[in-house]
């Protein structure tokens, strides 16, 4: 999962206020924009132990009912992110440094489709 150079540009532009978010991209343009690889190194040196190689889609479904919150989800299909990294970094969801992976991570899958399954639930509850 590869971010070009120009994506990493347009998510540098919207979150040019957020200095952990920015240093969450330029970790990932150092990994030559491999989303995995950089979400792994990120993990390393915030002392986490990526046991899996799919810890990555892990991190994101922890983070998923704050990331398909219903006031952040048109936003995000509009690829706008800085509304999402905002709200995860002020409720502490997941680590800082990790939060602009995981937001692109659930991005890159498709924002309906990876919160088709809280649908689901919500259904499930109410009948």
């Amino acid at each position: 999962m590869e971010l070009s150079r120009e994506e990493i540009n347009y998510y540098r532009e919207q979150l040019e206020d957020c200095e952990i978010a920015l240093r969450a991209l330029e970790i990932i343009e150092d990994c030559e924009g491999d989303l995995v690889d950089s979400a792994t190194n990120i993990a390393l040196s915030i002392g986490q132990s990526p046991d899996r190689i799919d810890w990555l889609e892990g991190m994101a479904k922890r983070c998923r009912v704050a990331i398909c919150h219903q006031d952040l989800r048109q936003d995000l299909q509009d690829n706008y992110i800085e509304p999402a990294v905002k709200y995860l970094l002020e409720r502490k969801i997941c680590p800082p440094l990790l939060v602009t992976p995981v937001i692109i991570y659930a991005l890159r899958q498709g924002i309906d489709g990876f919160c088709e399954p809280l649908s689901y639930q919500l259904l499930a509850n109410n009948d």
